[in-house]
């Protein structure tokens, strides 16, 4: 089962008995320590910080969060806006000698990575980064992606957390919702770079929407894949493909598989049950690549993939308009230059 926008295994989390901090102090004393400095919300000469997210919740500091713990495509997203954090969580190792699409413009060997996988976030570790602020991606909400459920109450009592939700939405609202998230924690969103990022994105919208009515008919499948099962997205149950459809493109339709609603399974025998002439890759670490792919007898036999039009989907892509401006414009170009194969 690939790592997606659906439950996952939960395992218990490895414990170290003590921490060096001045001292050996177990992880018990050091969220004491940290609840009481964060209730003390000391830091002279600064004003106190607030934010809403889309739990609802309101995240509360004594000051403007400068140790920020997040998700690495949040990370990314926020460094897009001149916001630095201190530690990352998530898949951030380079693929194949090149950087991780999630991690963005991330210079990650300067970040503290508290664990690539699901069910490894190191909580010792986020501890002594003592945090401010941990901020990640909801699918759907409440629950923060890639923060282990058994360990959400550890990990919540050493600071304030903040959700995006990027499921069942348009793509337009996780972006909003950034750019807000990334000014009060300081953003400057009149810089020359920000700017540029959004004239790029509203450009490659106004591309995308075009190409998808210059190829009225088109119909595009999205998906993953793993060893044993190859999974079709539900388009409206992604932001990324909601939105592309608001755009006018024409996606299959894969049938919800579970109470999640993010994917159809299919076994590799059933891989062409729906017909499409352009394929979605997704090209995150966690799912089969396309050299793998090609070794699956069924995927190969695909019209699509015989015809050479496929092109990566950037289904966990950081949610900033310098992030998705490219997206927009690999599948507009993609869509043009695919052909119906019917």
């Amino acid at each position: 089962m690939p790592t997606t926008h659906r439950p996952l295994a939960r395992s218990g989390m490895s414990r170290r008995g003590l921490l060096a901090s001045g001292g050996a102090l177990g992880l018990g004393a050091l969220l004491s320590a940290c609840g009481s400095e964060e209730k003390s919300g000391k830091s002279p000469g600064s004003k106190p910080w607030s934010f809403k997210d889309d739990r609802g919740k309101t995240a509360k500091v004594g000051h403007t969060p400068k140790s920020i713990v997040a998700f690495v495509s949040t990370a990314a997203a926020l460094h897009d806006y001149g916001v630095s954090c201190t530690g990352i969580f998530g898949p951030s190792k380079p693929v194949d000698g090149k950087p991780n699409p999630q991690a963005g413009d991330l210079d990650v060997g300067e970040l503290t990575s508290l664990g690539e996988s699901f069910n490894q976030f190191n909580i010792e570790k986020y501890a002594t980064l003592e945090p401010d602020l941990l901020i990640s991606n909801m699918f759907p909400a409440p629950a923060l992606w890639f923060v282990p459920a058994d360990s959400a109450k550890k990990i919540e009592a050493l600071a304030p957390t903040v959700g995006i939700n990027g499921a069942r939405a348009s793509l337009l609202e996780p972006l909003k919702r950034y750019t807000e998230l990334a000014e009060s924690l300081g953003a400057d969103l009149e810089t020359e770079k920000v700017r540029a990022a959004k004239a790029r994105f509203d450009k490659a919208e106004r591309t995308l929407r075009k190409a998808a009515k210059a190829n009225r008919g088109l119909k595009v499948l999205a998906m993953t894949g793993d060893a044993d099962q190859m999974y079709v997205a539900v388009p409206d149950s992604y932001c990324d493909l909601n939105y592309f459809k608001d755009l006018g493109v024409e996606f299959v339709e894969g049938k919800k598989s579970d109470d999640w609603g993010f994917w159809e399974f299919l076994s590799w025998e059933n891989a062409d049950k729906y017909h499409a002439d352009l394929i979605m890759i997704d090209n995150r670490s966690s799912a089969l690549p396309p050299k793998e792919l090609a070794k699956k007898p069924t995927w190969a036999l695909l019209p699509a993939v015989k015809a050479g039009q496929t092109v990566p989907w950037s289904m966990e892509e950081r949610y900033s308009y310098a992030g998705y401006a490219p997206v927009l414009e690999q599948l507009a170009a993609a869509i043009e230059k695919s052909k119906r194969l019917t």
